[in-house]
């Protein structure tokens, strides 16, 4: 294996654990780990935090009853008893570093606790999920130029990118109370549309739904209002990563973003993965933060031979869509796009300390989005805006189905996953969601399906 940093016992491509799904390829080997808060569908049990292994999740509610660890690795388990995951998150990189190296060992072959860990353990596909944390705020970054300048031109054909865009990490706060798991099925929203030629506004479904392939990133310890987070300590201020799919109705977002940005087209839903990979995981897959020659220099704020050594991340990601049509007919899902994190213009590291720059205080589990992942490819667009160039190139669907935005029924997946020579492969799971009918105006209450 290369040499990266924060390699440590955990990565070693030669681990094996006695859970038998571990090693048979998937997103969830010994070497990922990953965090999710479950329960056991259809009971009325609380939620508590697991880890992915294999086709299992190991229930950490119940291994901390049984008191394994001692010293932080039992303190950090103890803090995955909640029913959502902040209380691990706020104790910082160390504890949960000391509970990720118990719990790799513990599983791996001939390990002394397997007959412990091993009644603990509950197969994925009788469990749900919820948002890993309670989101208290949530951040979407503008962190793909790709994306950025696909859209641009869009609207500004000689001048895609906006005078500040390649110096300032961009973003707007989301909601996050619209923050749900994988799952979760929402309605088409309602909002103000002005299309072409219309004389003025009108009140009606949106005609031009979306998806959004993005990467979110959970804030491990907080800092006090007031305070910076310097580039260097960054990480320390990071648990881990997931997939994020922020829907976004681009006919109400196009009337309504000037001059304050998004608002209605944006906060109706916001998808996320249940399992948050940890950046100790992530460690065999870091890249060097570069940028093509010529392009203007970081402020020093926001540079550091950490992060140009490797503070970006090799994470491949991809968009998946099944039509009604396709399901009733047994069609797997199709692939639309895929893409790599490490494409994007700012770090994660970039990210969290430009929001603390001003002294704005970020607590454990808020949430920040990196905004739409896309590649330098036409083909390799993190949406259908960018896809379908605006509407005017449909894209052909199995069955002689054509999208050029989402349609009642649609069902969009993200996947994500690492993968390098030397190294053993691991992945994020999905984030899935169906869009159901607009509900009419005299319909009462929306209600989603899911967590």
């Amino acid at each position: 294996m290369s040499a990266s940093p924060g390699l440590n016992a955990t990565h070693d491509p030669q681990l094996r654990s006695w859970v038998a799904s571990a090693n048979a390829g998937g997103d969830f080997p010994l070497q990922n780990l990953p965090f999710a808060a479950f329960r056991r569908a259809g009971t009325g049990e609380a939620f508590r935090g697991g880890v992915a292994i294999g086709d299992q999740v190991l229930d950490l509610g119940a291994l901390h009853a049984a008191a394994p660890f001692t010293g932080a690795a039992a303190q950090a388990l103890g803090a995955c008893c909640a029913p959502a995951l902040n209380a691990l998150m706020g104790l910082g990189t160390g504890p949960a570093s000391a509970l990720r190296a118990a719990l790799s060992a513990a599983l791996r072959t001939d390990a002394a606790q397997q007959g412990l860990l091993q009644r603990l353990l509950v197969p994925q596909g009788e469990c749900e999920y919820r948002v890993a944390a309670d989101v208290g705020d949530f951040t979407d970054f503008y962190a793909s130029i790709h994306h950025a300048t696909t859209v641009g031109r869009q609207f500004r054909p000689d001048s895609p990118l906006l005078p500040n865009y390649k110096w300032v990490p961009i973003a707007y706060h989301g909601r996050a109370s619209s923050v749900r798991v994988s799952g979760f099925d929402f309605h088409r929203p309602w909002g103000q549309l002005s299309p072409k030629g219309a004389t003025q506004p009108f009140l009606a479904p949106s005609r031009r739904l979306d998806y959004e392939l993005e990467v979110g990133i959970f804030v491990g310890r907080g800092n006090a209002l007031g305070t910076r987070v310097p580039l260097q300590e960054a990480e320390e201020h990071i648990f881990g990563l997931c997939l994020l799919n922020d829907w976004s109705a681009r006919d109400i977002q196009g009337w309504e973003y000037q001059p304050l940005g998004p608002f209605l087209a944006k906060n109706f839903a916001t998808t996320v993965s249940p399992w948050v990979v940890t950046l100790e995981a992530l460690a065999p897959f870091r890249a060097p933060f570069t940028r093509p020659a010529g392009e203007p220099a970081v402020l020093d704020y926001l540079d550091g031979e950490g992060v140009r050594r490797g503070g970006a991340f090799d994470i491949t990601l991809e968009v998946y869509l099944q039509t009604p049509r396709m399901r009733a007919a047994g069609v797997a899902a199709q692939r639309l796009s895929q893409s790599n994190l490490r494409d994007a213009w700012w770090t994660p590291a970039q990210m969290l300390t430009h929001h603390t720059v001003n002294g704005c205080n970020l607590a454990p589990g808020d949430l920040l989005g990196t905004g739409t992942q896309s590649g330098p490819q036409p083909e390799q667009g993190g949406s259908l805006l960018e896809l379908s160039a605006g509407g005017a190139q449909p894209i052909a669907l199995p069955g002689g189905e054509q999208r050029t935005f989402l349609e009642d029924g649609d069902r969009v997946t993200l996947r994500g996953f690492c993968a390098r020579e030397g190294c053993v492969r691991i992945g994020f799971g999905e984030a899935a969601g169906t869009v159901l009918p607009a509900v009419p105006l005299a319909g009462g209450r929306l209600r989603g399906r899911g967590q």
